[in-house]
């Protein structure tokens, strides 16, 4: 498996919905939009229904810890108007092509949800990218906004600040900045 780091530049964000629009679909976009706002688990995302959202907080149960989570997001209420306007209450959000055997739609699956980030990051030259991606830079953008470690580090079910940090992939910005800095000069 390959390790995945979050989209830390607010352009390429812009960039990635403007190549999932391109390439995909507002499905394709509405995914990546909910996952960098929220901080889910994608397996958690695509088991979402209308209902579960519009009330513009998710609450469920994650399936990894299964430790039950409210997420409040009034901050992308328009976004989600938007999308699910033309859904059912028992829709899921991200509707695959396929039916169950029983003819009842189903929600796309991880793998596609991989191809459909993982190619729209490769048409506009981000490497690095899975459905995790979405997840770090929620956490990665909350961080440098919040400075709030132990309050990310409960929202992810992390057992230390240190592994958050170093999930969100700051560490490794600290590292780079350091040696930068540090060695800047020395050697010329």
């Amino acid at each position: 498996m390959n390790y995945v780091e979050p989209i830390r530049d607010l352009k390429m964000i812009k960039q990635m919905k403007d190549s999932l629009r391109y390439y995909g679909s507002e499905r394709d976009v509405f995914l990546f939009n909910l996952g960098i706002n929220c901080g889910l688990r994608v397996s958690d995302m695509l088991k979402l229904k209308k209902e579960n959202i519009k009330d513009y907080q998710i609450k469920l149960k994650e399936s990894k810890t299964k430790k039950h989570k409210v997420v409040p997001l009034f901050h992308i209420k328009e976004d989600i108007d938007n999308y699910i306007q033309f859904l059912e209450d028992d829709d899921y959000l991200f509707r695959s092509n396929r039916k169950d055997k029983s003819g009842n739609q189903k929600s796309i699956d991880r793998v596609q949800a991989y191809r459909i980030l993982n190619r729209a990051a490769r048409n506009i030259g981000l490497e690095d990218i899975g459905t995790h991606s979405m997840r770090k830079t929620f956490g990665y953008h909350y961080y440098k906004r919040t400075n709030d470690i132990a309050l990310l580090m409960d929202l992810f079910n992390h057992s230390s600040q240190s592994v958050t940090l170093r999930y969100i992939g700051i560490n490794q910005d600290v590292l780079n900045q350091s040696i930068s800095t540090a060695m800047s000069g020395i050697f010329d």
